[in-house]
């Protein structure tokens, strides 16, 4: 990503996303066209805003709005004062711009804290739906069965190869949902193995004492969400009627922030691990090609696929 100033006003600034064509695989190819047509298409005060596409022979280039507020989980976690009013207010501002989306027919498929960007530094910045990189344009016929996403916010449905809808979105939404509200989130293990089966199960705690201060009707509005049983979880305009999010609930949950930060710091860390691992990966696929003109062992074939899915977890990824 890098900051860019229009030619003809200095002061406008925005952010460009460069894609190097070089390194894109048929399928990676095909997803940026549906990213930029669904991009092309969105207007919306929380959805990230691109105004122009470029694509020249070796890059592709996406002239976006310039996010300076950093991420949601960042913001939350620098505060003194925490509160259920101040979690609906994001909230809020989320399922509106899901909303939008499923209206139209485009489905996210990837919410996660470091998609959620805040427009600027300000007390009331807005805050913005950005990366449609898995987002998928479907109709009434449409059945997805691809098994995408980040781990720790998919759907169970999509764990288990069953076809799924746009209602995978509320489930992510609901995993974001009971996070901001406790400092951690209702499915958790260091393997990723126990921590599918553990999403499929759908069977999550409201543990003392991080959720003793948390409304009944916040308790009720996530256990709404966090339905296996994907026909049953609510629609977002229904998620945007609910009584907690149009309530006046204003629980205190500042005890809860030293939480939150130990999650978050957590999070960020394992994100770094995983980034070096998965270039360390490619390095050694790349020096092991180089070194030996035959086709590796189907052992090791197995070998490096496995641990490729144990270090996917940060980025977004196809999780076959």
């Amino acid at each position: 990503m890098k900051i860019c100033t229009l030619k003809t006003d200095k002061d406008v600034v925005r952010a460009v996303k460069i894609m190097n064509l070089s390194t894109m695989k048929s399928d990676d190819l095909e997803a940026l066209d549906v990213e930029i047509e669904i991009l092309s298409s969105m207007d919306h005060p929380h959805i990230v805003h691109m105004y122009e596409s470029f694509k020249c022979s070796k890059y592709v280039y996406l002239v976006m709005e310039i996010m300076q507020g950093g991420e949601m989980f960042d913001r939350i976690v620098a505060k003194t004062f925490y509160s259920e009013a101040l979690a609906r207010k994001d909230l809020t501002q989320l399922a509106s711009a899901l909303k939008f989306c499923h209206e139209k027919g485009i489905v996210h498929r990837d919410l996660k804290p470091e998609n959620l960007l805040y427009s600027d530094a300000s007390d009331d910045a807005l805050l913005k739906l950005a990366d449609f990189g898995l987002a998928k344009i479907v109709d009434d016929d449409t059945i997805m069965k691809t098994r995408c996403g980040t781990p720790g916010y998919v759907a169970p449905e999509v764990l288990m190869g069953h076809a799924y809808d746009k209602k995978v979105d509320t489930w992510s939404f609901g995993i974001i949902a009971y996070i901001i509200l406790c400092g951690f989130p209702p499915f958790y293990h260091q393997n990723n193995a126990v921590l599918f089966e553990k999403i499929k199960s759908g069977k999550f705690p409201f543990p003392s004492p991080y959720w003793d201060n948390v409304s009944q009707e916040a308790k009720s509005f996530i256990s709404s969400l966090l339905v296996v049983d994907s026909t049953k979880r609510p629609s977002m305009e229904e998620i945007l009627q609910h009584p907690w999010m149009i309530g006046e609930m204003d629980s205190d949950l500042s005890c809860n922030l030293e939480k939150f930060k130990e999650y978050n710091s957590s999070r960020k860390f394992k994100s770094v691990i995983k980034g070096i691992q998965i270039t360390n990966w490619m390095r050694k696929t790349v020096v092991a090609a180089k070194s030996d003109d035959q086709p590796p062992e189907e052992e090791s074939k197995s070998s490096d696929k496995k641990e490729m899915e144990e270090i996917a977890g940060a980025p977004s990824a196809k999780i076959e």
